[in-house]
């Protein structure tokens, strides 16, 4: 896992994972095994947010959650399969028919999903809806990979529709926890000043 290693270099995990997953229920809802590098992610840094920009959405089983509910891997699965139908692609996915399932969402709206059809998750590309240019582009490597490749600036143009951490070599990451943990206490989670809209979250 090289590309993980790279990443925990540039984006420092939490001290313990917040979130365990029941990879053996999100396997049998989805109907497939999960990538290693993805598993591993979940495992050191679990589910949050890159550098106030980048959600790296919770993963959940089909039937745990409603669409109506944002923030989450069902929710945004549902926005992709939209956006699938609605928008232009780039020319090499003009006859692409994908299995989508979601691992993030940016600030910007963008979407970034696997295309699950293939039968090794580990060879699953990343698609990604980019807001900004309303079509959809394949990356073919990993999520790890993905992020990496972002953070370091290497391909060929910035695939999101911001460049927050395009080229960014050293970011800070916030689970979902620590965030809305400090959004409880009346803080602005990344800034740590006082936020007065910040309290209005639930305890």
């Amino acid at each position: 896992m090289a590309d993980l290693e790279m990443l925990r270099r540039m984006m420092q995990a939490p001290a313990g994972p917040e979130t365990a997953v029941d990879w053996g229920r999100l396997t049998g809802s989805w109907g497939k095994e999960f990538p290693a590098d993805y598993r591993q992610f979940m495992e050191v840094f679990g589910p949050g947010t890159i550098q106030d920009f980048l959600v790296i959405v919770q993963p959940e089983p089909k039937e745990a959650a409603s669409v109506d509910a944002t923030g989450g891997m069902v929710h945004e699965t549902a926005n992709a399969e939209m956006a699938w139908t609605e928008f232009r692609k780039e020319p090499a996915l003009a006859e692409v028919e994908p299995l989508l399932i979601a691992w993030g969402v940016s600030s910007g709206a963008d979407i970034l999903c696997w295309d699950a059809s293939g039968n090794d998750p580990d060879d699953w590309p990343v698609l990604v809806w980019n807001r900004d240019f309303t079509a959809w582009r394949r990356y073919d490597c990993g999520m790890v990979e993905f992020l990496r490749r972002v953070l370091e600036a290497e391909f060929g143009g910035c695939p999101l529709s911001g460049t927050n951490i395009w080229g960014v070599a050293t970011v800070r990451y916030l689970t979902l926890g620590e965030e809305m943990r400090l959004l409880r206490a009346g803080l602005d989670p990344w800034t740590g000043e006082p936020d007065p809209y910040a309290g209005m979250f639930p305890r």
